[in-house]
């Protein structure tokens, strides 16, 4: 996945979840933040950020802040980029070879699924979840309590007792983890149903990305730990 028109600049505020307050040019520019998260860790004030310049008409801000620098590491912080890149990481047959459908953005009764996958008669529903917050190269999720996230994981453990396969899919949004692991001292609730899940069959998987000022693509597992 690749971002056009990336530019540099110097994180100052963050006055609510969707904008920003960067220096850009020696002038104070507002900017759209693709992260409602906290992200507290990431956004502080002096931070190098990268921004992509917007080409939709009618916006109010000119920029998105995509990317922030974190010490040595590039850290992608766009909320859209983990569906993005496994669409292509599942598209290039390395999630699982000879997928025959892969449909994103997928209802099922009342619920909808980031993926539902093919391949001969094995079905297969994916959820994606985009992972910023790291600590001492250990990478956690969520940074907030998420009960968004709670009600996909119980979905997915009925539905694989159901007879889909079924996977909650990690993507570390930056390189050099050395495992990932639930949030519990944040989130226990989506700790304990994510243990219950793998208990039930679900798949419980993390990759991390490579992560560039312009790019980002799934690269390799990641331990994971519950």
């Amino acid at each position: 996945m690749r971002y056009n028109n990336i530019i540099k600049a110097e994180f100052l505020s963050r006055p609510n979840r969707f904008i920003a307050k960067v220096l850009l040019n020696g002038r104070t520019e507002t900017v759209h933040v693709k992260n409602t998260g906290r992200c507290g860790e990431l956004l502080v004030p002096g931070a190098q950020v990268f921004l992509e310049k917007g080409t939709s008409p009618g916006r109010k801000t000119e920029y998105d802040l995509v990317t922030v620098r974190k010490g040595s590491r590039l850290v992608n912080m766009d909320a859209q980029a983990p569906n993005r890149v496994f669409y292509e990481f599942a598209q290039s047959g390395r999630f699982m070879p000879d997928l025959t459908l892969i449909k994103p953005e997928y209802r099922l009764g009342d619920s909808r699924f980031d993926f539902y996958m093919e391949s001969g008669q094995r079905r297969i529903l994916a959820e994606i979840k985009g992972v910023t917050l790291e600590r001492d190269n250990v990478v956690l999720f969520p940074d907030a309590p998420t009960e968004r996230g709670l009600k996909h994981v119980r979905e997915l453990t009925k539905l694989c007792k159901e007879g889909y396969e079924c996977a909650v899919v990690f993507v570390v949004q930056m390189e050099g983890a050395s495992y990932f692991t639930p949030n519990a001292e944040t989130d226990p609730k989506l700790s304990r149903a994510l243990a219950e899940a793998r208990a039930a069959g679900v798949h419980i998987l993390a990759y991390e990305c490579s992560v560039s000022e312009t790019e980002m693509n799934i690269t390799v597992p990641v331990k994971v730990i519950l």
